[in-house]
């Protein structure tokens, strides 16, 4: 028994359809998640200025924000924030940090000091830490 012919190409119409279908769902849902981590991304940059005022009111006043700073952290690091390491004498990496100014002669970059720190969000560098340099 053979099929008819137009119900054969209303079939594999219909197969594509539904396939074309899939495609642009699957192609919506990664530009709707897409556009999501994008806005999570400019929010948490709106954020750094106040989480950069939190560091310096902890500097200045450890004993009254110690308390508030250790959940901070926690809320930082569920956000999928976290500090670049840019400590004293820590070697000098332009991926990860701005150096302001470079002093001394030699091979060998460290960081001298650092004045604004740096944050990486789920991974990939959002704000360089800015930091002096000196070579050694």
């Amino acid at each position: 028994m053979s099929k008819n012919p137009k119900i054969t190409e209303l079939t594999n119409d219909l197969q594509r359809t539904r396939a074309d279908f899939e495609n642009y769902r699957r192609q919506v849902e990664a530009q709707k998640e897409h556009s999501i981590e994008i806005a999570t991304e400019q929010t948490v940059k709106k954020v750094l200025p106040l989480i950069d005022d939190f560091e310096r009111a902890t500097k200045a006043q450890p004993e009254v924000m110690a308390p508030l700073a250790k959940n901070f952290e926690k809320t930082l690091s569920a956000l999928g924030l976290a500090r670049i390491e840019s400590k004293d004498g820590a070697s000098f990496n332009p991926e990860l940090h701005f150096a302001t100014s470079v002093e001394g002669e030699g091979d060998k970059e460290l960081i001298a000091e650092t004045l604004q720190t740096g944050y990486y969000y789920q991974g990939n560098v959002l704000r360089p830490a800015l930091v002096k340099v000196k070579k050694s």
